[in-house]
């Protein structure tokens, strides 16, 4: 086992995430793929493979245990994160990764015809003209919008059902002036929770909304 294998399996462990050796093989050939095309495309400012290995992968992985349901959709999701590394995990569930730039749409299709990743689809445009045939199960965001934009954006994914988890830094936030950050009427904060990114050193806090009201 190479070295950055073995930082792969153990930091995932460290997150409650066992990878087999096919998952191993696929999340660091996502890295390679990453790092190639963005020699070309910039789809990320992080070039280091250990930086992608903590920054993209482990810090993707973070939110796996969150995720409800068979349909999950990731906005903005840049270029394919948490998506592509939650689908390598959860290949019973349905992944759709929606993004207004096509260059890194472009680079997700190649990456999940590489992988093999049959769960995977992209969808062009702005979120919030976005008009899903039937809710979400789960929306997932990483560092979309402020907390209030955010929740305005995806409102059209979502329905009484739907789990929103939002990967933030800190929380709660503060603004200039001092005042928290509140969730915005007609929202319910279900749960928060910190986490530890293996190699991250940052803060972290996964956060899950839904609309108000009891849960169906």
């Amino acid at each position: 086992m190479s070295l950055e294998t073995a930082r792969l399996a153990a930091g995932a462990a460290q997150l409650g995430v066992n990878l087999d050796e096919t998952q191993q093989a696929q999340l660091l050939r996502l890295s390679t793929e990453l790092l190639r095309w963005n020699q070309a495309y910039n789809l990320t400012a992080i070039t280091d493979p250990g930086e992608v290995l903590t920054h993209h992968l482990l810090d993707s992985l973070s939110a796996h245990a969150d995720l409800a349901g068979e349909s999950v959709a990731d906005v903005g999701t840049g270029a394919g994160f948490p998506g592509l590394p939650l689908a390598i995990v959860h290949p019973q569930r349905r992944f759709t990764l929606m993004d207004a730039v096509d260059k890194k749409l472009r680079f997700i299709a190649h990456a999940a015809r590489e992988l093999g990743l049959k769960n995977v689809s992209t969808r062009h445009g702005r979120v919030e003209e976005m008009k899903p045939d039937q809710p979400y199960d789960t929306v997932i965001t990483r560092a979309f919008a402020p907390l209030p934009r955010m929740l305005e954006l995806v409102s059209p994914l979502c329905g009484a059902g739907t789990a929103v988890l939002a990967m933030v830094g800190r929380w709660p936030v503060r603004d200039a002036q001092g005042d928290e950050t509140t969730v915005p009427g007609g929202w319910t904060l279900r749960r928060e929770r910190e986490v530890q990114v293996p190699g991250l050193g940052a803060e972290r806090h996964i956060l899950v909304l839904s609309r108000q009201g009891p849960l169906p």
